[in-house]
């Protein structure tokens, strides 16, 4: 039996093959209406090259192989360091084969520094003041020159145990000493006399080195003792590696 509804079910069934047999290019599916934007090519090359100068910036950057960009080795801790009888908040304390750095003074309160460390960050007075002139040339002082309040002089001491590695005279500095420490730490002694110390020797923190004397290239000083730092190299200002004593 066929009644009004009998057609219906074709119909429908058609209707889902029209459909399904449609040409998929009728409508532009979304990504192709993406790329037919006129900005979305020059947005991606802008981008690939900013990418591309961020690589090269990075790897023109610093080596982290390079010794003079290496982050030094030593140990450092919360501490003060004592100039001139000044503490400084600042200053942290090296710790280098289980000893902290001393200054190489058998008391630092009877000392005047009288030569500063160079500081590139410091005030223009105080860089002035950290400059030597020697044959009217003018060069940074990359050291600490400590001499006695009373202007007498006095033991030089050995700030870390370690090997001497220089116990000469040199042109200008008065007779030199070079003490090598763990961790590429080494501590220079300038303007000495009467040597105590031979390269090769076996030093302990505190041991007497030489005695406070005077050199040619600051002949205007007293009895000093011209004490620099180098940490793989790098002259360090002591006064931020000292911690003071309590």
């Amino acid at each position: 039996m066929n009644d009004g509804n009998s057609k219906t079910p074709r119909k429908i069934e058609e209707s889902h093959k029209s459909v399904a047999g449609a040409s998929p290019a009728v409508r532009p599916t979304g990504w192709k209406k993406f790329l037919s934007k006129r900005w979305v090519f020059p947005a991606a090359y802008m981008a690939a090259a900013a990418i591309i100068v961020t690589i090269l910036w990075l790897n023109s950057g610093t080596d982290p192989k390079d010794p003079q960009n290496t982050v030094p080795s030593l140990t450092e801790v919360d501490g003060e360091a004592t100039t001139n009888g000044q503490t400084s908040p600042e200053a942290t304390a090296v710790i280098s084969n289980g000893e902290t750095l001393r200054w190489p003074v058998a008391k630092i309160e009877d000392m005047n520094t009288i030569v500063p460390f160079y500081d590139a960050t410091a005030s223009v007075e105080d860089r002035e003041a950290a400059m030597v002139e020697y044959n009217n040339t003018f060069s940074p002082h990359m050291a600490t020159d400590l001499a006695r309040k009373d202007a007498k002089s006095f033991e030089v001491l050995a700030a870390l145990s370690g090997k001497v590695t220089v116990a000469s005279q040199t042109p200008t500095n008065g007779y030199e000493v070079q003490i090598e420490h763990p961790d590429g730490l080494v501590t220079v002694y300038q303007s000495l006399t009467d040597l105590k110390v031979q390269v090769g020797e076996e030093v302990e923190q505190g041991d007497v080195i030489a005695s406070a004397g005077q050199s040619e290239l600051e002949p205007s000083e007293a009895a000093h003792v011209h004490f620099e730092v180098r940490n793989n190299g790098e002259s360090v200002n002591p006064g931020t590696l000292i911690k003071s004593a309590k």
